[in-house]
């Protein structure tokens, strides 16, 4: 996935100070967190592989917000059961569930090998899974939205990438 779109540029010339992580659906605080919020929350850097489905895979060190933080600050609601996860293009979402949501290594990530997150990789913010393929580990994030039925999603198969041919669930 190339870096999308005018408006992504737009962002990219600014820095990035205005990039939002917008957080929906069952929390109690729907809302908004900039990259300097997401960066005020507890971090972890963990050195670990992205294997594509593709046969290819590269380790790197990720540092980020593990994506649990995220979810407590906009407290979730118990009946959740899955994170919807989108890009800054539309085409581009996929899902998880609370079990890999709330996992210590899932996280919202902002920096790659002691730096910030380069466009190439994703930046400035990208889901990494690390216990899934790296079609689970979206590009550009932008919106997570939180619920208990992934049946209003797309076709109701958990993300694009079973549209397409692929598994739902990615594990390695």
């Amino acid at each position: 996935m190339s870096p999308p779109s005018d408006a992504f540029k737009k962002l990219q010339v600014g820095g990035f100070a205005d990039w939002q992580l917008a957080v929906e659906g069952m929390v109690d605080r729907p809302g908004a967190f900039s990259l300097e919020q997401l960066k005020r929350l507890p971090s972890r850097s963990q050195i670990t592989q992205l294997a594509c489905e593709e046969g290819w895979s590269y380790v790197a060190e990720w540092t980020g917000v593990p994506l649990m933080h995220v979810l407590e600050a906009a407290g979730i609601h118990p009946q959740a059961k899955y994170v919807v996860y989108f890009s800054i293009d539309p085409e581009w979402w996929d899902s998880i569930d609370m079990v890999d949501a709330l996992h210590p290594q899932t996280c919202l990530a902002y920096g790659m090998n002691g730096g910030d997150l380069a466009v190439g990789n994703g930046g400035p913010l990208r889901m990494r899974v690390p216990r899934q393929l790296g079609y689970k580990n979206v590009k550009f994030i932008t919106r997570l939205v939180v619920t208990d039925d992934l049946a209003g999603f797309g076709k109701g198969l958990g993300s694009a990438s079973p549209e397409g041919g692929y598994a739902w669930f990615a594990g390695v």
